[in-house]
Order: C-alpha cells, then sequence, then structure tokens
C-alpha cells in the first residue's frame, strides 16, 4: 500500500473513532413506564443502569402530585438506589429547570394527575427541552401518571368502565415521547380494559399499553420489554377491520392484535 494512501487511511480510521461515541451519544435513551403501585427495586436498578448505573443523574418533576412531599420522597429513593445524584424540579424558575435537566441522564415524574402535570409544564417550555434531552440520550420515566404523560395522546382518566362505546374514553395532548402508544395504568388492578379498548378503537393507528402494578415496559427500539410482579395487556388495532359508529355508540371491529405479556417478555411495535 502507498505511504500516502496509508496516511489517508490511518487519518479516516482515527476520525471514526473520534466520531462514533459522540453519534452514539446523540442515540435516544430508552422510556421507562411503570404502572404505579410501587416502583420496585428491581425496576428502579434497571432504569439506573440504563441512565449510567452510579454516574446516574437524576431530575425529579414530581409536578402531577398535589402531596408536597412526592418530589423529596423520589430523589431519596434514587439516592438510596445509588444515582450520583438527584434532584427536585421546579416549574417556577425556568432557567433552573432547564439547568437541571440539562445535566440529567434521567428525567422522571412520579405519579399523580396527568392531567395536573400536562397543565403545570404548559407554556414552559420544558416539554419540548425534555423531548430533546430525550433525543439526545437522556431516559425519560415516571409511574402511574408519570407513565401516562409519555404518549403523545395521553390518557386522562376520564371514560366509562362500564361500556365499549365511541367518544367516552378521553385523549389529551402528553409529553410526545411515545407517539405510537396509549399508555394505561394500574390497568389489572383498576380494571380498565374498557376504556383502553374504546380508546384504540377511536384512534386506531394507536396501540394501546395497559401496564399492571409493580410493572414497568421498558420502550427502545421500537420495543416494549416488561419488567415486574404482575402483567401488561397489548391491544393493537392496526390490523383490527373496524365497523362504522358515531360518538356514544358501541364500538365494533374484528382482527384486534390482543397480547398478555409478563415479566422477560418483549413486544415489537414494527
Amino acid at each position: 500500500m502507498p505511504r500516502m494512501t496509508r496516511t489517508v487511511t490511518a487519518a479516516l480510521l482515527g476520525l471514526s473513532l473520534l466520531i462514533t461515541p459522540s453519534l452514539r451519544a446523540q442515540s435516544p435513551g430508552a422510556i421507562v413506564a411503570v404502572g404505579g403501585g410501587g416502583t420496585t427495586p428491581a425496576i428502579v436498578a434497571k432504569t439506573l443502569e440504563l441512565a449510567g448505573g452510579k454516574n446516574a443523574v437524576v431530575a425529579v418533576l414530581p409536578q402531577a402530585s398535589e402531596l408536597p412531599t412526592t418530589g423529596a420522597s423520589s430523589v431519596k429513593m434514587w439516592t438510596e438506589a445509588g444515582a450520583r445524584s438527584a434532584r427536585e424540579v421546579s416549574f417556577d424558575d425556568r432557567k433552573a429547570a432547564r439547568a437541571i435537566l440539562r445535566e440529567a441522564t434521567l428525567i422522571w415524574m412520579p405519579g399523580g394527575s396527568q392531567t395536573r402535570f400536562m397543565e403545570k409544564i404548559e407554556g414552559t417550555g420544558l416539554a419540548e427541552f425534555i423531548i430533546e434531552r430525550h433525543r439526545a440520550g437522556a431516559v425519560v420515566g415516571g409511574t402511574s401518571a408519570g407513565a401516562a404523560v409519555l404518549s403523545a395522546e395521553m390518557i386522562t382518566g376520564e371514560a366509562d368502565l362500564k361500556s365499549l362505546k365511541s367518544g367516552t374514553t378521553v385523549l389529551k395532548k402528553g409529553l410526545g415521547l411515545l407517539r405510537d402508544v396509549i399508555v394505561d395504568q394500574h390497568f389489572l388492578q383498576r380494571q380498565r380494559g374498557n376504556r383502553l379498548i374504546s380508546g384504540v378503537l377511536d384512534h386506531p393507528t394507536l396501540v394501546g399499553v395497559g401496564i399492571d402494578e409493580a410493572t414497568a415496559v421498558i420502550f427502545q427500539d421500537q420495543a416494549m420489554h416488561v419488567l415486574g410482579k404482575s402483567g401488561v395487556v397489548v391491544v393493537d388495532p392496526r390490523p383490527a377491520t373496524r365497523e362504522k359508529f358515531e360518538a356514544g355508540q358501541v364500538v365494533a371491529a374484528t382482527g384486534l392484535r390482543l397480547s398478555v405479556l409478563r415479566e422477560g417478555m418483549t413486544y415489537s411495535l414494527k
């Protein structure tokens, strides 16, 4: 090989070694949705592992909760689990909030009311910044209401749990990290199957993911991985044939894809 060719080849190899880590750093982080009812030590440990292990820096956003102690409790949970640091984020000081989020490798949202969370974050610009940080590699997750807000079309809790009627499952704008999925929580414990089925048949391009308590779904690379003590129900309307129905009428469809998952199982969203 001529000397110049060897020199160019070596230079290109060196350049590729330099840019590869930065390209990897730009890969989106995982998304962790917990169904409420307690975030188990195994779920906490796995989430921390995804966020950098002992080097994890956690930003806690407790705005879904009415309890003043929620943020501090979550900070304590992550620090005791081994995170390098954990801090609570206030929306009152947006500059300080952005500074904390910018350093975070894990952005975490405890439970409460998903509607309250979205009302508080609206107009702050922080929702868009969270999406930006996720695209840059930060892990984003939450439990209960903190899981529901991850969807672009967010389940609100307003629903008829005793029927399957169009328009009865009310969806509002969520953070938008999960654009093709509706996340429901406390799913088996609170018998929320009807509202998720009605919701996905009203929005047939979206996959319904019902997560039970003490159970998590980790979204990564268009796949869902299940971890926890209970189950996850996936209602996929995309291959279904829907009957025509109007708002208030009973929904109907054939060919829905229904999957029931437990710990260790994976479901592809492709």
